[in-house]
């Protein structure tokens, strides 16, 4: 039997990997799969592929670019969920900042260096006028990090999915004074390079599988009562979120998001401004 360790944030997204096993997909394909949460999120996931102690990753599709991009030979299957992400902007409840506007030269807690929080920040700013040359990071590791760098005052604002925030918004703990989708799609799944080739064969079926299992969870009755119970959120907020979200049948390369996640990073300076093919960071026909 092979044995796949896959990565994923511990958010509802993920769910469908829990649901494909009790639906019993990881047995008719012969696989016993370990589905891994990450809370530091893709940052720390990029960093288990490079050492091998995952062979896949559910990852931001910015912050798989960036992996790419940086040579980790990670290869890039599919769009995991295409719809995208929706960020909260948060401060802490007790913040004299009213407005998104404020926000120029403030301290923004990242999860990261080159992570979603930190790109997606940047790409706020831009959005917004403000001068890149005025921001400040202050890297917190996780949701959890960010708690507490609000209550040592070390960070001024924060941008994380703003479902998996809402409880903290509703205890008075965050305040949430805007919202930012990114231009892309949410998540992509990426390979580590050797287990792409040795299990060149079971990554189609096996994704394929997964989407199948998030489609029917849409339509079950009772879906979200069970994802709020199993994520400590809110019922009404995930039926709405269920509503909206998609996870991806396709197995094409999204090119223009592809290049509106360069463009993002090339205005970071995350990457230099030369021109990058789209074979470089997602080679075509990367499954049988």
């Amino acid at each position: 039997m092979t044995h796949l360790r896959i990565a994923g944030v511990p958010e509802h997204f993920n769910y469908p990997w829990e649901l494909a096993a009790q639906e019993g997909l990881y047995q008719k394909l012969g696989l016993k799969l370990s589905f891994q949460e990450v809370p530091g999120g893709t940052g720390a996931m990029c960093s288990a592929l490079a050492k091998r102690e995952v062979h896949a990753a559910l990852l931001l599709t910015e912050g798989a670019v960036l992996d790419v991009l940086r040579g980790s030979g990670n290869r890039l299957l599919k769009v995991y969920v295409s719809t995208p992400l929706e960020w909260g902007i948060h401060v802490p409840a007790a913040s004299s900042i009213k407005d998104p506007r404020e926000l120029a030269g403030r301290t923004v807690a990242i999860s990261r260096e080159g992570s979603g929080s930190h790109l997606i920040a940047i790409v706020d700013a831009l959005a917004r006028g403000f001068s890149l040359q005025g921001m400040r990071f202050q890297t917190v590791g996780s949701l959890a990090g960010a708690r507490q760098a609000f209550a040592r005052s070390d960070a001024e604002v924060f941008l994380w999915e703003k479902t998996m925030t809402q409880p903290l918004v509703d205890a008075g703990e965050f305040r949430r004074i805007g919202i930012r989708a990114a231009p892309w799609p949410a998540f992509v799944f990426s390979v580590q390079p050797q287990a792409y080739a040795r299990y060149r064969d079971l990554w189609r079926p096996l994704l394929h599988g997964v989407v199948a299992s998030a489609w029917r969870l849409q339509r079950r009755r009772g879906a979200a009562g069970e994802l709020a119970a199993r994520y400590g959120l809110q019922e009404s907020q995930v039926e709405a979120w269920l509503q909206t979200v998609r996870w991806s049948g396709s197995w094409r390369r999204p090119a223009g998001a592809l290049n509106r996640v360069v463009n993002a990073l090339q205005a970071q300076g995350a990457i230099g401004p030369a021109a990058v093919p789209l074979d470089t960071i997602w080679p075509r026909s990367p499954c049988p």
